[in-house]
């Protein structure tokens, strides 16, 4: 037991000493967007998207996945929305990818189920290097504010094809939009907070009976 304890210690002294920080600057002809993410944070946030709702919905990924995230863009808004909140998603999936490494240590599976007043959403996700989306949402409205509800899968498509995770996202209750999405936003920062803390028990190792993810 005690050689288990210094494992233990010494994993996690590793990870305090190594946070897993990663930075990814992706520009386009239709946005220019920086993203910083620490997967060892302490949920600090700094989201500025020119998108108002997508700002705080990635305040929700920080804050309750217990994230450092530093996130600019700027995009063609003047248009719509569309591609600055896809690239966001797409640098977030490499940033994440690029912070996880050869992903060794980590847990790999997570998922949670939360509620939002009358809302409640389960995700579901694994990190397995095949990059797969079950989208269950049915939000009733077109926008909440000045978002296009569309605009949430995008999001997600954006995430899970360049952390190359596979996602499922389940709509168990729901009437209000916002309460939908902003619990999807917290369900997935808590599976993703689960999937990516060091498994103490297994150590350095790849968490795949392959070795390889």
């Amino acid at each position: 037991m005690q050689t288990s304890n210094r494992q233990i210690q010494s994993r996690h002294q590793s990870t305090v000493n190594n946070p897993r920080i990663a930075s990814v600057s992706r520009t386009t002809g239709e946005t220019d967007v920086q993203v910083t993410i620490n997967l060892d944070g302490t949920g600090h946030c700094r989201a500025a998207t020119g998108i108002p709702f997508l700002d705080h919905m990635l305040h929700q990924i920080a804050s309750h996945g217990l994230f450092d995230l530093d996130i600019k863009a700027k995009g063609d808004v003047e248009i719509d929305d569309h591609h600055t909140n896809e690239d966001v998603g797409i640098t977030l999936g490499q940033a994440i990818a690029k912070a996880l490494g050869d992903r060794k240590g980590i847990v790999r599976f997570g998922h949670f189920i939360a509620p939002l007043d009358e809302s409640l959403i389960q995700v579901v996700l694994d990190f397995s290097g095949r990059p797969h989306i079950t989208y269950g949402l049915e939000i009733p409205t077109q926008r909440v504010g000045t978002y296009d509800t569309q605009l949430v899968r995008e999001f997600f498509i954006g995430v899970v094809n360049h952390s190359q995770m596979t996602l499922h996202i389940r709509q168990l209750d729901g009437i209000n939009s916002h309460h939908i999405i902003e619990a999807t936003f917290k369900a997935f920062a808590r599976a993703m907070r689960m999937a990516v803390e060091i498994d103490p028990r297994r150590a350095s190792s790849i968490p795949s009976s392959k070795g390889v993810l």
